[in-house]
C-alpha cells in the first residue's frame, strides 16, 4: 500500500483516539440529591416495567 494511505489512516485514528481521551478527561458527575436519584431509580423501574409488557 502506498505511503499516503498509511498517513492519512494514522490521522483518522489518531484524531479519533484523542478525541476520545478529550471527552475522558473533561466528563464529570453530576451531583444529584438523594430524591433526585430515588426518581431516576423509579422512572427506571416504570420503563422495565412497561418494557416487559411489552414484550
Amino acid at each position: 500500500m502506498p505511503w499516503y494511505f498509511w498517513l492519512i489512516l494514522a490521522v483518522a485514528l489518531g484524531s479519533i483516539v484523542g478525541s476520545l481521551l478529550m471527552l475522558r478527561s473533561t466528563a464529570r458527575k453530576i451531583p444529584l440529591s438523594e430524591e433526585q436519584k430515588k426518581r431516576i431509580a423509579e422512572r427506571n423501574a416504570a420503563a422495565d416495567a412497561q418494557d416487559a409488557r411489552d414484550r
